[in-house]
């Protein structure tokens, strides 16, 4: 094991948990603050391009991974290169470059984590992009009756917002050892914003990471949801969110959780919520006894997110209203220095 899997310099050791859109806003602003920089991605992903490539070719799903080195890309030209969608062409339509040049590196060199890596250079990115597993896994659901849905494609279709189903890998991950050696050498940890169930839900229940969490001396810090996601978290409030994310890892892991103050306006939800979908509220009731924190920030974005794949299935049925990814990294960075203040 290398010495360190963050860079030496003196900014602050940030590790970020997640997958998708939700840590692709977190490390597109945090890379303007601190060069330290770990991105944990999920490796469950099965849906759309990612998933025919792993159906195709075997391979480790590249659509998570590609987002969050598009993120920490320095180089403009290269990071649009990587985004680009095929939108014709028999076999190649709806397939982004970055994916397939992933599966690519993976196939000749036989070591996805070094496909990633060399990836990484070429779009010189800021930290490093580390899969949390490098078994090829599924996400597997199991409800209260023991019936079982495979696949997180298929888990993001079905509707059991009336209860709290279990999950599982197939078969069973092991954990990527440089992941844990970042969660256990960083400042801060941050589990990203996103998919409850199919962005956090496989990175949270690989075997190690949830004790990982418990044991770093690292601050844990959640950035909260805006929205609740229709047939999966109807009703679900922070804390409901909040106890989800411990249960899923297995343990009190949470230090922080950093919440959006600001309403989305009625016009923003009339015209780009998803129909269900509503803002995440706090009941200041179920605040005791929580051996987390809550704080509240406006990091709500003033522009709306764009679905550059419009023939996406997935991309649309995401909702429109987006975090500010420059006001979340700046209170993450806050958070990590123990300041007690944001910036103004």
């Amino acid at each position: 094991m290398q010495s360190s899997v963050f860079s030496r310099s003196n900014d602050i050791k940030v590790a970020v948990i997640g997958g998708g859109t939700g840590s692709f806003m977190v490390l597109s602003g945090l890379k303007n603050y601190t060069k330290k920089i770990a991105a944990l991605v999920n490796m469950a992903d099965d849906g759309g391009s990612t998933g025919i490539l792993r159906d195709e070719f075997g391979a480790l799903p590249p659509g998570d991974v590609r987002q969050c080195l598009v993120a920490l890309s320095r180089i403009p030209e290269m990071r649009d290169l990587f985004s680009y969608r095929f939108d014709s062409g028999q076999g190649l339509s709806g397939h982004a470059f970055g994916n397939l040049f992933l599966t690519a590196l993976e196939k000749m060199t036989g070591d996805f984590g070094r496909a990633v890596d060399l990836a990484g250079d070429m779009l010189n990115i800021v930290g490093i992009v580390e899969p949390i597993t490098l078994s090829n896994v599924r996400l597997g659901l199991r409800d209260k009756n023991g019936k079982e849905t495979i696949g997180e494609f298929n888990i993001s279709e079905k509707n059991f917002s009336s209860s709290r189903p279990d999950f599982f890998l197939t078969p069973e991950a092991e954990a990527n050892q440089l992941a844990l050696q970042a969660i256990k050498e960083a400042d801060i940890v941050v589990i990203s914003p996103g998919n409850l169930y199919g962005s956090l839900a496989p990175a949270l229940i690989v075997p190690g990471i949830g004790e990982a969490l418990i044991e770093t001396q690292a601050r844990v810090v959640y950035i909260a949801n805006l929205m609740t996601k229709p047939g999966q978290t109807d009703g679900f409030d922070v804390f409901d969110y909040a106890d989800e994310i411990e249960r899923l890892a297995g343990g009190n892991i949470l230090d922080t959780v950093l919440l959006n103050t600001q309403k989305p306006s009625e016009d923003l939800l009339n015209k780009y919520a998803k129909d269900g979908e509503k803002p995440l509220a706090m009941n200041v009731k179920k605040i005791k006894g929580k051996k987390y924190e809550i704080i509240g920030r406006n990091l709500l974005s003033d522009t709306l997110w764009s679905n550059p794949n419009k023939s996406d299935p997935l991309a649309q049925s995401r909702t429109l209203i987006r975090h500010d990814s420059d006001l979340v990294a700046r209170a993450i960075v806050s958070l990590a220095k123990d300041s007690g203040q944001y910036f103004d």
